[in-house]
């Protein structure tokens, strides 16, 4: 049992024994990490041996001859050398009040807006901020996650509202950073390069405006040394030792927007420090979610208290990306569910492959009590896990590190990489280059062979689907497109019906490529989706569906996708592409991604398929919605 002091309380049901956990305990991993992480950072990664170290193999990157070169346990050390730095807190603060000096030095204005470009591990940090009200005090936040112009022209449009005044006088008052922690990553440069063309455009000098974050010789870094933009050390030790969902709770890239925001950093710091009473629950919930994923059921279902929403995406990244590389065991974290029993398989059923992970504050907005009862009492494997104190956000973000760690021990699986994410970026890029030679994405040969393609059938209102992935992977025969006369729902539902059946897919994921957060349209189309999934997935067959916004989806839990598979992607796009003429923002690099997302799939072997609707409209829109209905309609009930 914890500590009476100990802020974190964790619950199993329907779990007597923990074998895993008392594994773990019994290999004493934390002490020997602490030793290993020592080592690396006083006497440097030379003498480090992937072939000869099974904690080097987890947590550091190396090539194949067993080479290391990067230490990535960064995650556990920071909180570390924070309880011997208490002065890292005061660092930060000074380094904030100088930006914010510069910038009334350079405008006469204080900083109002913070625009973060940056996707995946480097954006929902700050999502999960906004939502538990840690963003409100001063800094209003922007997240720039995508490279659809959509989302540019929206945020642009919110800042301009809101301030009441032009543009011009408006962006004088924001705060522009980038961040990547891939060596690869593109889509901040993407951004960063037309809000640079936007300020000089409206002649304000961009100089203390915008900082970026980011690896030494990355692409984000040869570009801000070229547009001279400051460049800030990710994290308070001067170290590059973290990935980038990893970033969060302690590097600047999670500090300085609550450094904005006034929040006490001090605070902040100590609640990463868990006790040895909080690590072992930690390392109880991953036995319980190994035990669990053993036995068939690797669908976590996570339900977050109501003001804790925005966490639920950086949780399933956290643990998807870091260990979504396995072939043979698998993990899903499925989120933004509500409760509702009809559409779980009974707990007896030998299909049934659900457990439940609830996370209480003990206040108004936790997750309702009796239904949490009504599974217990049913017979559904739960963990309940309570966290209280100060800055419970930073202490929560910490205890997951050490559950997905714990995992990744007993997995024997590094959980820093994520080769799968990169797959996708490859593509991408090449698919980019040859567009710029081609004069536009729809002229090139990657482009016309979707819109050409035999296997696309056509439907209502201008949607249609692409099955040709799923043809060329050898998944399904092209007599399955013959359903219902190549009927679009009807060849939908026969594909998808003949997956589960031989037990190839027993998830859903619905991904938009457009701005889902904050365009009105986009948030329109994520309603839809859900309400799509809903019917499908959910209702129909009893399965969890993703539904998001790519490529975000990309950097947020690709990994799981592309590694472990199981799931039935559709990605969805629509003919009209918004653009920012005055800054020859095109949507090119945002669909480049769109069918670079298909083909890495398609290459691994994963169940995905294309579908295009007209815009934005309430009438396609509509068109969607009952495509799906009528595709619920043909598909069988599964019980």
């Amino acid at each position: 049992m914890p500590s009476p002091r100990s802020q974190v309380r964790l619950t199993l049901s329907r779990f007597r024994e923990n074998p895993d956990y008392e594994q773990i305990v019994s290999d004493k991993i934390v002490e020997r990490v602490r030793k290993l992480d020592a080592r690396a950072r006083q006497k440097g990664t030379a003498g480090l041996d992937a072939n000869s170290d099974e904690l080097v193999r987890l947590g550091m990157e190396y090539n194949s001859k067993g080479k290391v070169t990067k230490n990535a346990y960064g995650v556990f050390h920071l909180p570390w050398l924070a309880a011997e730095n208490p002065d890292w807190a005061e660092m930060i603060t000074a380094e904030i009040d100088e930006v914010r000096q510069n910038i009334r030095k350079a405008h006469g204005v204080g900083v109002r807006y913070l625009i973060w470009a940056g996707m995946g591990g480097s954006a929902e940090d700050k999502a999960f901020y906004q939502s538990a009200g840690l963003l409100r005090s001063r800094v209003r936040v922007f997240i720039l996650d995508s490279t659809d112009p959509a989302k540019l022209a929206a945020i642009l449009d919110k800042i301009a509202e809101a301030e009441k005044q032009p543009l011009e006088k408006a962006l004088k008052r924001c705060l522009v950073v980038g961040m990547a922690l891939g060596a690869t990553s593109y889509e901040p440069v993407v951004n960063l390069e037309k809000l640079d063309l936007l300020y000089r455009k409206l002649r304000i000098s961009p100089e203390h405006n915008f900082l970026y974050m980011t690896l030494p010789n990355s692409i984000l870094d040869r570009f801000g040394k070229e547009r001279g933009f400051r460049r800030v050390e990710l994290q308070p030790d001067n170290g590059n030792s973290t990935a980038g969902r990893h970033s969060s709770p302690l590097t600047r890239g999670s500090l300085y927007p609550l450094a904005l925001n006034n929040a006490p950093l001090g605070d902040w710091m100590q609640a990463t420090q868990l006790s040895d009473d909080e690590i072992n629950e930690a390392f109880q919930l991953s036995g319980f979610i190994q035990a669990n994923a053993r036995a068939g059921r690797d669908k976590v279902t996570l339900h977050l208290p109501r003001a804790w929403a925005g966490g639920a995406v950086w949780t399933k990244q956290d643990f998807e990306e870091s260990l979504g590389k396995s072939e043979e065991i698998g993990l899903k974290v499925v989120i933004n569910e509500k409760i509702k029993p009809g559409n779980y398989l009974p707990p007896k059923s030998p299909s049934q492959d659900r457990c439940f992970l609830f996370v209480t504050l003990g206040g108004p907005g936790d997750p309702d009590k009796a239904r949490i009862t009504t599974l217990k009492r049913a017979g559904y494997p739960v963990a309940v896990l309570k966290v209280s104190g100060d800055c419970a956000v930073a202490r929560y973000m910490q205890f997951i590190h050490y559950t997905v760690f714990g995992l990744g021990w007993l997995r024997k699986m590094n959980f820093v990489t994520q080769p799968g994410v990169e797959l996708y970026k490859d593509y991408a890029r090449q698919i980019n280059v040859r567009a710029g030679n081609a004069g536009g994405i729809d002229r090139t040969e990657d482009w016309k062979h979707f819109s050409q393609s035999p296997h696309r059938l056509a439907w209502i209102g201008g949607l249609s689907v692409d099955f040709g992935p799923l043809v060329r992977a050898g998944l399904v025969p092209e007599s399955d497109l013959q359903a219902g006369n190549r009927n679009a729902p009807a060849a939908y539902a026969r594909v998808l019906q003949s997956l589960v059946d031989d037990g190839k897919v027993d998830y859903g994921e619905l991904t938009y490529f457009g701005d889902m957060r904050y365009d009105a349209g986009g948030q329109q189309m994520r309603r839809t989706l859900d309400s799509c999934g809903e019917s499908v997935f959910r209702s129909r067959l009893k399965m969890p569906v993703d539904v998001y916004e790519g490529p975000a989806m990309n950097h947020s839990f690709h990994e799981m996708i592309i590694g472990y598979g199981h799931g039935f992607s559709t990605v969805v796009i629509t003919n009209s592409a918004v653009s920012i003429r005055k800054l020859q923002y095109t949507a090119d690099y945002h669909r480049a991604q769109w069918l670079a997302t298909q083909r890495a799939l398609e290459d691994r072997g994963r169940a995905v398929v294309a579908l295009k609707v007209r815009d934005l409209s309430e009438a396609s829109l509509g068109n969607l919605k009952e495509f799906f209905k009528e595709t619920a309609r043909l598909l069988k009930r599964r019980s």
